[in-house]
């Protein structure tokens, strides 16, 4: 079967076809850091990393890029709300890009804790401000945006002068909401976006650049299209992100860069939701969901399982017994492979063990949940006949159990030496409190905190855990 995925543009599905033959390039929208991730974050962030893995599968060179945005209004505001809470001793003091850093790290723990590989190229906003300032001046001079008269600094994306705006999402631009990033009086249309907001009394001025139109920072809107055509040129193959960033968002990044001459992306694939019991996620409701919450009800490798059990474009529902259930499943897989190994069978794996109809499913539009049928299909054979009179004849179940795993990134994160007996609760919580520590020292190695990460190997060395790193990430064992 032919390479397919539904284009949010146009609405169908499609062969996919690369760009430039043998490689895939893929961008998609990463954290905005003003705060600790939800599970709607971590489940975007899984959903194109089974992409990016599935690609790999498939034979092509995959660059991924996910980008940080580490400007932000919202980012201000909590760091005002930082420093006002400092007298009661809730917060750190710190500065709006000590609170971005420490926020980014929260993130990259929880992706490295899910066994979510690092992209290609992670560029934060704060580190291309000149692209952007080129991107605005070419938009400016062809007559797609202007400065704003009023003398405030900010520049806008002139909505009227492109006659495609509104080709993403299928709108009218008479039926669309106003643009809420700026005062609307410097605008030609209360529609326009913001391209460049200028200084404002009262905000740090280590948050602002200067810039042709005065001191001022980036729109969110300006900084993905920057960054995609820094790292992955004027056209690449795949946008992606949450479905609630198809308006305004994605729709402002494809208008300013198709207005600059760019070709842009050939298709948007859009995740969808996670909801609770049916309702929207909301903290003012109190039912929201963390990925660390998650990760304390059960082990990284359940966590992934239900992150990354349904159709990408589907809506995801958390319920209480999500995860037990998540659980029970993939243990079910993790079980075959300890007792292949119990039984002496090797689990390496070659493209062509796994099978066609794993190989279909992933094919048509990333079809995750018929593929998990095949993969536990296959784990019920496996486990046949591994308890027959010649466990060898299992061999071939083995490596395509094994193969379906590790493409779904499922294999690394499992315990195939851990114990599935009495001792199994044991070694569960074990592993949970193993696979945190973990996480942590991902996220200090991330960011060049060598001596954190290599206190916390101490720390886990004295307790006789052996860590093990690889190109997959860290492993543990216990010293015997």
């Amino acid at each position: 079967m032919t390479l397919r995925f539904y284009d949010t543009a146009s609405a169908t599905t499609k062969d996919f076809v690369p760009v430039h033959p043998g490689q895939a390039r893929l961008y998609y929208c990463g954290a905005t850091v003003q705060g600790a991730p939800h599970i709607g974050h971590v489940r975007s962030a899984l959903v194109f990393d089974v992409l990016a893995r599935w690609l790999r599968f498939r034979g092509l060179e995959v660059t991924t890029v996910r980008n940080v945005t580490d400007i932000d209004d919202k980012i201000l505001v909590n760091s005002r709300v930082s420093f006002a809470d400092d007298y009661r001793g809730e917060h750190p003091r710190e500065p709006w890009w000590a609170l971005a850093y420490r926020f980014e790290r929260v993130f990259g723990a929880a992706y490295a804790a899910l066994g979510i590989d690092p992209p290609s190229y992670e560029p934060r906003a704060t580190g291309h401000v000149p692209e952007m300032h080129a991107l605005i001046q070419e938009l400016i001079d062809v007559g797609h945006a202007y400065p704003a008269p009023d003398g405030s600094g900010d520049v806008y994306f002139d909505v009227r002068s492109w006659p495609r705006y509104g080709e993403l999402t299928r709108q009218r631009v008479e039926d669309m909401q106003d643009a809420p990033d700026a005062d609307p009086r410097g605008k030609r249309d209360p529609r326009d976006f913001a391209l460049w907001k200028g200084h404002k009394e009262g905000e740090p001025l280590s948050a602002s650049w200067d810039s042709p139109w005065g001191r001022g920072r980036p729109g969110w809107h300006l900084e993905c299209s920057a960054m995609a055509d820094k790292y992955l040129g004027s056209h690449f193959d795949i946008h992606g992100g949450g479905l609630d960033l198809r308006f305004p968002h994605h729709e402002n990044e494809l208008a300013q860069s198709a207005a600059a001459g760019r070709e842009f992306a050939n298709f948007w694939l859009h995740n969808g939701l996670v909801t609770y019991q049916g309702e929207k996620m909301s903290k003012s409701i109190g039912n929201t969901v963390s990925p660390q919450d998650m990760l304390r009800e059960a082990r990284p490798l359940a966590v992934r399982y239900y992150l990354g059990q349904a159709h990408y474009r589907s809506v995801l529902d958390y319920r209480p017994t999500s995860l037990q259930e998540a659980t029970a499943a993939v243990e079910r897989v993790e079980s075959a492979l300890v007792a292949a190994r119990a039984a002496q069978l090797p689990l390496d794996w070659r493209t062509e063990d796994v099978p066609e109809e794993f190989v279909a499913a992933m094919d048509d539009d990333l079809n995750v949940p018929r593929a998990l049928a095949v993969l536990h299909e296959t784990v019920r054979a496996a486990n046949s006949a591994l308890a027959g009179a010649e466990p060898q004849a299992a061999q071939p179940l083995v490596a395509a159990v094994a193969g379906m795993a590790d493409v779904l990134g499922l294999l690394q994160l499992m315990s195939l030496d851990g114990p599935r007996d009495a001792d199994a609760a044991e070694h569960r919580a074990l592993d949970a409190l193993v696979q945190d520590l973990l996480a942590q020292r991902a996220a200090a190695r991330e960011a060049r905190d060598w001596a954190l990460a290599d206190t916390l190997r101490d720390r886990l060395a004295a307790a006789g855990v052996v860590v093990k790193d690889g190109a997959q990430g860290s492993a543990w064992s216990v010293e015997s």
